[in-house]
């Protein structure tokens, strides 16, 4: 989902690897999926030779997930749910595939009538995907797993037939993305920014606290998805990693995620800390507060990357007011931007060693939480502010797949091709 890094290598070229990749889940003993070898009708290993069926072969026709927590669904259910999956019915698009709103009953998830029951997503996987296959585990391993409420509620699944698919409970407000950058959305108050920052911060806080750490690997603005009421929950968990053991500081694996949230010393070593989900937190929250993208080639060319621009103006205090969102019309505790900012700056330290844990950014965002405006700071505006911000928001290129659909417009949501587990 979103920017790809800019020269990415096939890591999975030739079939060889690839099976390599499907296969190590049986060498490390993780028993989630059960697999039967597809028969020659299904493009089993009898099929004649051509590149297509090759890669037909890669992927196992249909399979069960040993998690009881999850519901098993149909491929007939889901696709009676989401009404044979119309296009009117999709809610987005990524590198996995396209994602669907259904209908399901509330209490057995029997598909239902649209409105009766309760809603909810499903994520459609690209035939026959080796890539897609690896992702829909990696969800399946840590939200069929793990239950938080800044996590959202994967509900069940389906394997059947060469179609994986997903389904998760829908999210009313969509993603941050859509409220910060869609042209013509309602601007977010302040407290309900750093709300929705302190809900995805206790999020990765968890992650980060679990038996086995968990690192994200993919925290942006797209991957924060809202109910009703504004509480964050982090979405997609296709490139999520379990984190060092055994004393180590990092893991190393090959570069994924997305261009501009990602912590530098990834980019450059492959070397994966638990602290580089802090930095992209940090880019995350200055995206909150500036309300710009973190990379916007339509802005002046000083300005095209947020951090590089906006880090000399985040200690300053009268630089740090020209750089916050004007549609929040000056209505914020200044002491709070300023709590705010010192907190991006130390969440995008280069050294990870350096940057806060994310248990202490939850605190330190309960901290701003409670900061309140000063009397002649919530002073009653004469006039609004106007003029500048139409050129500063422009269409999303990296949507979320799992809310509403806001125009005719989808994201790409693409990731880079690299893929390491």
């Amino acid at each position: 989902m979103g920017n790809c890094f800019p020269k990415p290598v096939n890591n999975l070229s030739s079939t060889n690897n690839t099976t390599q990749v499907l296969r190590s889940d049986v060498k490390k003993k993780e028993p989630m999926i059960e697999r039967r070898p597809p028969t020659a009708a299904e493009g089993g290993s009898d099929t004649a030779g051509g590149a297509t069926n090759a890669s037909r072969e890669l992927v196992p026709p249909s399979g069960r997930i040993v998690t009881p927590n999850l519901k098993g669904f149909t491929f007939s259910e889901l696709r009676s749910a989401t009404r044979n999956f119309r296009p009117d019915t999709m809610l987005g698009e990524g590198g996995f595939g396209r994602v669907f709103k259904g209908w399901v009953d509330g209490v057995t998830y029997a598909p239902s009538k649209v409105g009766i029951g309760i809603a909810v997503a499903v994520k459609k996987s690209n035939p026959d995907s080796a890539q897609g296959l690896k992702e829909w585990q990696a969800e399946v391993k840590f939200l069929g797993k793990f239950s938080h409420p800044n996590l959202v509620k994967l509900i069940g699944y389906c394997w059947e037939d060469r179609e994986f698919l997903l389904v998760y409970e829908y999210m009313q407000k969509g993603s941050l993305e859509n409220h910060l950058f869609k042209r013509g959305a309602e601007p977010i108050p302040w407290s309900t920014r750093i709300k929705i920052a302190t809900g995805a911060a206790q999020g990765l806080a968890f992650l980060h606290t679990t038996e086995k750490t968990v690192i994200y690997r993919d925290f942006k603005s797209s991957n924060i998805l809202l109910d009703g009421d504004f509480n964050a929950k982090l979405s997609d968990f296709g490139l999520a990693k379990l984190g060092p053991a055994n004393g180590e500081s990092h893991v190393s694996t090959g570069v994924v995620g997305t261009y501009g949230y990602a912590a530098p010393e990834y980019i450059a070593t492959g070397h994966l800390y638990v602290k580089s989900d802090v930095y992209g937190f940090g880019v995350v929250l200055l995206e909150m507060i500036t309300g710009m993208r973190v990379l916007d080639t339509n802005r002046p060319s000083s300005q095209h990357n947020l951090v590089d621009w906006a880090r000399p103006a985040l200690p300053d205090k009268r630089r740090l007011r020209k750089i916050i969102d004007p549609r929040l019309d000056q209505d914020y505790p200044s002491k709070a931007a300023i709590k705010a900012s010192e907190l991006i700056l130390s969440c995008l330290e280069a050294d990870p060693k350096n940057r806060p844990s994310m248990e202490d950014v939850v605190v330190r965002l309960e901290e701003i939480s409670a900061i309140k405006a000063k009397p002649k700071e919530t002073k009653a505006r004469t006039t609004k502010s106007t003029g500048t911000q139409s050129d500063r928001h422009y269409p999303s290129t990296h949507q979320s797949p799992l809310h509403t659909k806001h125009g005719r417009g989808v994201g790409s949501n693409n990731r880079s091709p690299i893929r390491s587990y």
